[in-house]
């Protein structure tokens, strides 16, 4: 990129910068600098960074909490036992503490095991001030759902399926970014050809007209074919005009898709015949099977589904937490004691959430996730068709593309033969006005031709490398070929 810029800024002349392309660097160019690729890098990256914090998620966590300083006054209700009643007392405390702790989730059964460490201290105020320090030097604990929905099962599925898909989709904008800059590059490639027809035009009717004029005093031509080729001329150059006008736009459109200044002058090299490339059917079926994001983006769905199928499933039961732990605590006034003679701690909890009357909220929730689970097995299911009726009409059209492409290319030699011997034999009156112009036609469509059958067939190909994202010229994947350069 930083190239081409260097390039552009040393070829500016008269305001204008001057920069000859193949096709091969055009694509190149746009993969860098045009805005779709600043755009798809970073929709890349934003699903690159949610996979990596899906990974951080499975490794174990250190967290500390801590509250520096509370400070409490409020009445709090106690019991006499003299008066044998409840009353209300004033009372100031003084709190401050610290918790560490480390976290491992466990996807296989949904838990989280947690080992912490644990220091408080209280100072309380009033009649009797007094301190205490409270510690928790170690425990170990596990807590979970026994019935209730495994999230972390799910994501085990979800989630390295979601950024094979944001990769895989990376690629696939790249090659269909290919596809639109070979669109523009021949928009540009026929624009130019346009002009230069027209500008051999104007000279060569220029020509023909003198010719006429010479002929027309020798009485060899009449007055009508002289009118004739007047007109040639003028419609000549009123065409040169229009076809420096689609120029400018076909440049224009060209230099801005690659980013580049809207001044930019660009003249193109044309691809040379490609080599024979035969591309079967049943192999990019294969491959667009495996690596088209179109079939990754339906699997996640359906797995989504089937998510949300388990889920509402799950909530429509009880529900059962277990919560346990093992430990070591003690309390005391000086924190060097708390330390000291520590006291086993034990806990377990369980707790149970059982619906009893909520009106078929649940069961209709989970009926909708059934239905929808139904709903995208069939979409995907169409749209699995679509696109392998897409891979296979692309290869037919590629194949054919390639043969279209000798013809077209035979077809301008012989044009050009055939509007050369004519001209020849014009300028010597053997033949007539309408087989010149005829003559020219022929050579001038042989032309166009051609640039729509090179267009054709590398349009069919770079799209055939999007819908597999496969390089059926060196038989590289793609999508390997990333994971190489990226270091995955």
């Amino acid at each position: 990129m930083y190239a081409i810029i260097l390039l552009l800024f040393l070829c500016i002349s008269s305001g204008k910068a001057q920069l000859t392309l193949t096709l091969d660097r055009t694509i190149t160019l746009a993969a860098d600098s045009s805005l779709d690729a600043f755009r798809y890098k970073n929709m890349y990256l934003a699903g690159y960074w949610e996979y990596r914090t899906y990974k951080a998620g499975r490794l174990p966590s250190l967290t500390l909490n801590l509250t520096p300083a509370q400070y409490q006054r409020y009445f709090t209700q106690r019991y006499d036992s003299e008066k044998d009643i409840d009353v209300y007392r004033k009372q100031q405390r003084f709190y401050a503490g610290g918790q560490l702790e480390i976290e491992q989730n466990f996807d296989l059964l949904g838990g989280t095991f947690y080992l912490d460490t644990d220091l408080d201290y209280m100072r309380y105020f009033g009649d009797e001030t007094y301190n205490q320090f409270s510690s928790v030097p170690i425990r170990l604990g596990y807590q979970q759902n026994l019935l209730g929905y495994n999230a972390f099962k799910w994501e085990r599925k979800i989630e390295p399926l979601k950024y094979e898909k944001v990769k895989k989709e990376l690629l696939y904008n790249v090659e269909q970014m290919s596809e639109q800059a070979t669109t523009y590059f021949f928009a540009l490639a026929m624009a130019q050809v346009e002009y230069d027809l027209a500008k051999e035009n104007v000279a060569t009717t220029d020509t023909l007209y003198r010719t006429g004029q010479e002929r027309h005093k020798i009485a060899s031509i009449s007055q009508a074919d002289l009118l004739t080729l007047k007109l040639d001329a003028v419609n000549a150059r009123n065409t040169l005009k229009n076809a420096e006008i689609a120029l400018k736009r076909a440049m224009f459109s060209l230099a801005s898709y690659l980013n580049f200044d809207k001044n930019t002058e660009i003249r193109l090299r044309l691809p040379s015949r490609p080599r024979n490339m035969e591309i079967s059917v049943d192999k990019a079926l294969e491959l667009a099977r495996e690596n088209n994001p179109t079939f990754l983006d339906l699997r996640q769905q359906i797995l989504e589904a089937r998510q949300q199928v388990d889920k509402t499933k799950k909530e429509a039961m009880f529900n059962a937490q277990i919560n346990a732990s093992v430990g070591f605590n003690q309390v005391s006034k000086n924190i060097q004691d708390a330390y000291k003679n520590l006291q086993q701690q034990e806990i377990v909890s369980l707790s149970v959430s059982i619906p009893l009357v909520d009106w078929g909220v649940r069961k209709g929730k989970h009926n909708i996730a059934k239905n929808n689970l139904l709903v995208t097995e069939t979409s995907a299911k169409q749209k699995e068709l679509t696109v392998e009726e897409d891979v296979i009409m692309t290869v037919g059209d590629f194949n054919i593309q390639q043969a279209l492409i000798g013809s077209a290319e035979e077809a301008v030699d012989l044009a050009e033969t055939a509007y050369s011997e004519t001209k020849q034999r014009f300028m010597i009156g053997k033949a007539d006005i309408n087989s010149l112009t005829l003559s020219l036609n022929r050579q001038q469509e042989a032309q166009r031709n051609y640039i729509l059958a090179l267009q054709n067939y590398w349009l069919s190909y770079y799209k055939i490398r999007k819908l597999t994202l496969h390089d059926f010229e060196t038989g590289i994947s793609l999508s390997n070929e990333f994971d190489y350069k990226n270091g995955l």
